[in-house]
């Protein structure tokens, strides 16, 4: 048995879904969710084949949800994102159903899913459809964390610093530090050069939190922050921070 999950915050949109499945009997929708913190839990429970995926929902979105996900399943997005974005993502999804579908269009995607269904990798489908995500402005305003069981969601301008940590980036804040499974080249991608600035291959800081910048060793300086962090700033981290700065 084909085992499904439905994660949509819209009850008659979850409702069509199932309506529609019921001409795969192979298929069994083994649980429903409301949004993607009830989406995590039932994945990790269920370890389903393909999920059925909102991508505006409260809380977190679609893919925010994906991003958590340890070892991810196919993903049929089920959604009204708008039209236009959605033509970013089509090389890596296994199809996109634009609210509202027809069960004949739902039925191509779920004949596309079955040809694709232990064929291909759904892990790296989904990694590169969150690369593609990840470059969408609306992608870029908050970070959202797992620590145990638990999910945080924290602003982009609540982070002070960030710090290489092998495979993560450490992500400084005031309630303490979260890692995240991302290298520093992305949230220097992602991030305002404005606002926050690689002063070293292992630190990006947030300006606003520079209290001042002392001499250390040869070519080399050291930003003090509001929180008390010491940060070391490399000879082109110096060069790029006066030139942010004016200086």
């Amino acid at each position: 048995m084909i085992k499904a999950i439905l994660i949509d915050d819209e009850p008659l949109a979850r409702t069509i879904v199932k309506e529609y499945l019921q001409s795969y009997p192979q298929i069994s929708v083994v649980q429903e969710c409301n949004d993607g913190f009830e989406g995590l839990k039932a994945i990790a429970q269920h370890q389903p084949d393909v999920i059925f995926l909102d991508i505006q929902m409260p809380k977190i979105n679609g893919f925010e949800m994906l991003e958590l996900v340890d070892q991810a399943p196919d993903v049929i997005f089920t959604t009204a994102f708008d039209e236009y974005a959605l033509k970013a993502f089509e090389a890596h999804a296994i199809d996109y159903l634009l609210k509202p579908f027809s069960q004949e269009r739902f039925n191509k995607a779920i004949q596309k899913w079955l040809e694709h269904y232990k064929v291909a990798s759904s892990k790296s489908n989904v990694q590169a459809l969150l690369e593609t995500a990840a470059q969408q402005p609306e992608q870029h305003q908050r970070v959202v964390v797992k620590t145990g069981s638990k999910i945080r969601i924290i602003p982009i301008q609540d982070i002070h610093y960030f710090e290489a940590d092998d495979d993560y980036v450490k992500l400084y804040t005031q309630d303490g530090s979260f890692l995240k499974g991302k290298t520093m080249n992305y949230f220097e991608k992602i991030l305002n050069p404005s606002q926050y600035v690689r002063v070293h291959r292992s630190y990006i800081i947030q300006i606003p939190q520079i209290t001042r910048i002392e001499p250390y060793e040869k070519d080399s300086h050291i930003a003090l922050l509001k929180s008390g962090a010491k940060i070391p700033i490399s000879k082109s981290g110096y060069a790029k921070l006066k030139a942010v700065l004016g200086l």
